[in-house]
């Protein structure tokens, strides 16, 4: 008897395989982090053309095969298709995607990373909200979820503005988070604070980081 199982992702990433297929990563709420063939993707028109790209958000079915998943169905919620015509905002994005993979695992589930993820890539393409702002909110509300955040540092002197914007974004539930702002000089202490985290906990460089260095003048 075949397995099927339905799952609610993102895709991360994705790579060629063959001559029509697309091998992709798919970030679940309750698998975690999957590989899974999608056959014929590449071809124009195909049943799953345009359903494994990055930033494709939505339910996949997946037959369970012995040591791989295949998507057989993709109903597709959200393409961010913002993204195709904001470079910057892809940029930011994509660093995002290569950080939740990063972190997540297989058969280890992570609701509220991928809810995160979700809210962040909305607000990244919210024009009234800074990039920079997404940026250092996802990546110290991720410590917090991942176990690894080790509260206000010591060893750097922020303001008022600042400290309050630390406590705010650890403790404020999701739906919330991107509901504030900062002056350039609270941002940059924040961000401050990011940095000197990314650097502690990341262990190693993420290729998509790169990109950032000529839109975030807070990097």
């Amino acid at each position: 008897m075949q397995d099927f199982v339905s799952v609610r992702g993102i895709v991360l990433k994705h790579t060629p395989s063959g001559d029509y297929d697309w091998v992709a990563t798919i970030f679940t709420a309750d698998r975690g982090k999957i590989t899974a063939f999608a056959k014929g993707a590449r071809k124009p028109g195909g049943r799953l053309s345009g359903c494994v790209e990055p930033f494709c958000f939505g339910t996949f079915k997946l037959f369970v095969g012995k040591s791989s998943y295949n998507i057989i169905e993709a109903d597709i919620e959200n393409y961010f298709e913002g993204f195709r015509t904001d470079l910057e905002g892809a940029c930011f994005g994509t660093y995002l995607l290569e950080l939740c993979s990063y972190y997540t695992r297989e058969n280890n589930e992570d609701v509220e990373l991928l809810n995160l993820l979700y809210l962040s890539l909305r607000a990244l393409l919210n024009k009234s909200l800074r990039n920079s702002l997404v940026r250092c909110v996802f990546e110290l509300r991720a410590l917090v979820i991942e176990g690894e955040y080790p509260g206000e540092p010591s060893d750097i002197t922020l303001s008022e503005s600042a400290r309050y914007a630390l406590s705010f974004i650890v403790s404020t539930p999701l739906e919330k988070l991107f509901t504030f702002s900062l002056t350039d000089e609270a941002l940059t202490e924040l961000c401050g604070v990011s940095r000197l985290y990314r650097s502690r906990f990341i262990d190693r460089p993420l290729k998509s980081a790169q990109m950032l260095e000529s839109f975030d003048a807070f990097y």
